[in-house]
Formats: structure tokens, sequence, C-alpha cells
């Protein structure tokens, strides 16, 4: 049996400015069981390997000749592109509980622009109703705010003794 294979191509969308996050997502929830998902992104959207991982989605990444990337998501099977080798620092996530709100923890610290804001963004896109995300990052995320309102969000930042900063987030 072969696999069907939906491809979204998010290199103009990235190219532009537009978040492509929602597209990516809406392709992911529309495959079929046995479809497969090819990526195509100017850069390796390593944060995305998380939130699909939690999906049951397995990945391989290979950077093109052109210097883009094409991934190969698939549902619990490791198969498809060659793996791209190389050291990978993704953010650290993690669940509690505050004042019995279950807590979600993003780490995006150590990571470059724009990873912080995409690893924050991908794990609001799935979290759950009631819950709070608290995001750590070495900078003020001052171009979260305004995602945040688009997406029905509010978030509080506090600045840390060792520079890095938390931000607090919930549905508004």
């Amino acid at each position: 049996m072969s696999t069907e294979v939906v491809t979204v191509d998010v290199r103009e969308d990235l190219r532009q400015g537009r978040e492509p996050f929602s597209r990516i997502m809406q392709a992911v929830a529309g495959l079929a069981e046995g479809e497969a998902l090819r990526l195509l992104a100017p850069i390796e959207p390593v944060p995305l390997f998380g939130v699909l991982a939690r999906q049951g989605f397995t990945h391989q990444a290979r950077p093109t000749d052109s210097g883009d990337w094409e991934i190969l998501f698939t549902r619990g099977v490791e198969r498809g592109l060659p793996e791209a080798s190389g050291p990978k620092r993704t953010p650290a996530t993690s669940h509690s509980v505050c004042d019995g709100a279950p807590v979600v923890e993003v780490d995006a610290r150590g990571l470059e622009p724009p990873q912080p804001l995409v690893a924050v963004l991908e794990a609001l896109a799935v979290l759950p109703a009631g819950a709070i995300l608290r995001a750590r990052t070495d900078r003020r995320p001052m171009h979260l705010y305004p995602k945040l309102h688009e997406r029905g969000f509010v978030g509080e930042s506090e600045a840390q003794p060792d520079g890095s900063f938390v931000t607090h987030i919930r549905h508004a």
C-alpha cells in the first residue's frame, strides 16, 4: 500500500512575513488515515516537530539543494526522506497544575528569533481550554503581544533576575 502525500509549501508565506502555522495545522487536520504531509519551508521548522510529535507524527527533514527544507510528516512511522544531521535545540515543554488550572511550560530560551515566537504560537494552537501557558524567553516577547490578541489570548511578561522573561498566557 502506497502512502498518499499532501504537500504544503509555506516558503512564500514566510518570505512575505505571513504566519503559516494555521495553514499547516489545517492540512494536518485534513489528513486521512494513511496520508502523510510534505512541508516545504525556507527554514527548518524545529518547533513544529514537537507539536506534531504530540499528535503522533514522526518526521524526516532534509535541506534541499536550493537551501530550503523538505519535511515529511507521517503518523508513527519513520520512513521517507533522509534525516538531516547536526545538533538541534528545541523548546522544552512540560505540564503542571497551578491553582487548579493546567499549566503548559515552554522554555524557548537559547533559541534564535523567530523560533521562540513560533514555539509559543505552536503551543497556543494546542493549548487546552482553561489552561495557562508559561513561556520562558531570553527577550521580552514584543512581537508576541499582537499575535496573542489576534488569537484571543492575553499575556503578561515579567523580567527575571537573570535577564530572561516569563510570560503567562491564557485565553481572553
